[in-house]
């Protein structure tokens, strides 16, 4: 197997043949490609930076063996990231750091709906932030945006990361993350909002320290 440098990944099908063929290349590109956002993630479930990289270990080990068992029931993606966020959840649990996923119920958004959550009956879920025309303004402004999903609670900050961070479908969030349509919807309106709100608090304050 060659080098994807450059390019993206094959489809599922070859991407699982060559892992369970034992492919070094394909490996690396998956690493390359994936462990990136992973490990954004697995922190917004463990305590330290070295905690979230161990649960990326320890989820790439799993994948390893377990791909043979891959019954392509969904993407490889998505396989991929419910191990992670199973393995992190564990992780997080042992430091009693993070809340179990269960407490969603504590939200208040169980089948409610967006209707009882979202402002002004909003179906359309509002854009996080522009985008900045300078590549020094862009540089900034995702150290911004990274600092305010540090803010965020586990939960929003999960969703967020894989929604406009990864690039996750929203059912692909539901799918990793094993929640309704309607609670990804609530959680990432939530965690879009108070980012945006803070990159407008901060950027405002910058203007008036002028």
């Amino acid at each position: 197997m060659g080098s994807f440098a450059g390019g993206g990944l094959p489809p599922d099908d070859v991407v699982v043949t060559a892992l369970r063929a034992g492919d070094e290349a394909m490996f690396a590109a998956l690493l390359d490609t994936w462990s990136g956002g992973m490990l954004r993630v697995a922190r917004s479930y463990v305590s330290t930076d070295h905690s979230a990289e161990e649960v990326v270990q320890d989820t790439w080990l799993a994948v390893i063996g377990g791909i043979d068992a891959f019954e392509s029931r969904s993407s490889v993606k998505t396989w991929v990231y419910r191990i992670l966020v199973n393995t992190a959840k564990k992780r997080g649990a042992r430091e009693s750091r993070t809340l179990p996923w269960s407490s969603f119920e504590q939200d208040g958004v169980a089948d409610k709906g967006l209707d009882a959550v979202l402002p002004d009956g909003w179906k359309e879920l509002p854009a996080v932030w522009p985008t900045p025309e300078s590549e020094a303004l862009a540089s900034e402004v995702r150290g911004l945006i990274a600092e305010g999903l540090s803010k965020l609670p586990p939960r929003q900050r999960t969703v967020i990361t894989l929604r406009d961070v990864e690039g996750c479908t929203s059912e692909e969030v539901c799918e990793i993350l094993e929640i309704s349509a309607a609670n990804q919807r609530v959680l990432l309106h939530r965690a879009r909002t108070a980012v945006r709100d803070w990159l407008a608090d901060y950027f405002e304050s910058v203007k008036q320290s002028e």
